[in-house]
């Protein structure tokens, strides 16, 4: 009784808690909140300056007791204080404009597939500290399936790869549950990496994070085109110290990348290796799904289609696939209860 009760008052809150962003969705009115999952901390104070857009801006711009953080690492919770602080603030932006007695929502939130039961019950607990009423923890790929409205409760095989910040995950799904999975902290994120590291190497060129994603999402590619791409790289000279600019090419990010989009296209080989071959038939007719900001590089699709030699589609609007799902699920129960984990807290 009380249960639906809430469920009218409170605002109920679907978060993909990103390495990268975090995204938070309300049946009410959709995506809601798309920003950098980073945190400012004043160390002195301890004090919150800033989080998400405003706080990425400040990356490698602060002076020394101002700290620019990522709370987590390769999608699961590092630094569980920041964490807890940054969803607070991401819960209470969502219901600012409500009154608190409405204000403790019911929160599906996802997690990677290779968390541990304490990742777990970190990811409950600071979600429980932000505020939140009840959390139920989805597997990232089983939220983008369901994102994508794909045929999960069937003896179907359905084949996810999700490319986040932190890491790559590759699922096979049927019957609602994961059959087989590979994950690699090869993603987004190293990608930047490899980047700032070809820029040193080429170049003697130190270039930024903030820089190095720019130039990935503008001239990155996974494959040759057509079409000769350039763009200004700008940072400081290994040399002199002095600030320096040089013209690279899509050539360029591509070698850079080069390890790091082999090393995706492996993980998808292995997994479809360990796949039982009824399923393995399903997804050689199906294909796969590509999820996540990983998924819009381009050429990647036909790059791992003509490695893995099976049919490969980027979803619509990759990067909101997972909180899509995570949406869905707050609205469709008997759903929730066959793909929600078990609570790590040791509740009754």
């Amino acid at each position: 009784m009380f249960k639906g009760l809430f469920k009218k008052l409170g605002k109920d809150v679907a978060i993909d808690l990103g390495t990268a962003n975090t995204l938070v969705y309300t049946p009410e009115k959709g995506i809601v909140i798309d920003e950098p999952s980073v945190v400012a901390i004043n160390t002195k104070t301890e004090q919150i300056l800033a989080v998400g857009h405003e706080a990425k801006q400040m990356l490698g711009k602060t002076p020394p007791h101002i700290q620019v953080t990522r709370p987590l690492t390769e999608g699961v919770i590092s630094d569980y204080e920041v964490t807890e602080k940054m969803l607070k603030y991401f819960i209470d932006k969502v219901h600012q404009e409500g009154f608190s007695l409405a204000s403790r929502p019911r929160v599906v939130i996802v997690v990677p597939l290779d968390v541990t039961e304490v990742e777990i019950k970190a990811v409950e607990d600071a979600t429980l500290s932000a505020g939140a009423r009840e959390v139920h923890v989805v597997q990232e790929p089983m939220a983008a399936a369901i994102g994508a409205r794909l045929p999960i409760r069937e003896a179907v095989g359905n084949m996810v790869v999700d490319i986040g910040g932190g890491n790559t995950e590759i699922a096979v799904i049927s019957l609602s549950g994961v059959v087989t999975w590979k994950s690699t902290p090869i993603a987004g994120d190293e990608m930047n990496r490899n980047i700032i590291q070809y820029a040193r190497e080429v170049f003697s060129l130190l270039v930024g994070e903030t820089h190095a994603e720019e130039i990935k999402k503008k001239v990155g590619s996974a494959m040759t085109n057509n079409e000769h791409i350039e763009f200004p790289m700008k940072g400081r000279d290994v040399v002199t110290g002095l600030p320096k600019e040089v013209t690279i090419s899509d050539e360029h990010i591509r070698e850079a990348i080069e390890r790091s989009v082999k090393t995706i296209v492996d993980y998808v080989k292995m997994t479809l290796e360990i796949t039982p071959p009824e399923l393995t038939a399903d997804i050689h007719e199906r294909g796969l799904l590509l999820v996540g900001g990983g998924a819009l590089l381009k050429g990647l699709d036909t790059v791992i289609s003509q490695a893995a030699e099976i049919p490969v589609r980027v979803i619509d609007d990759p990067l909101t696939a997972v909180v899509r799902g995570a949406g869905i699920l707050l609205e469709e129960d008997e759903l929730l209860k066959e793909v929600v984990l078990p609570s790590a807290r040791n509740e009754k």
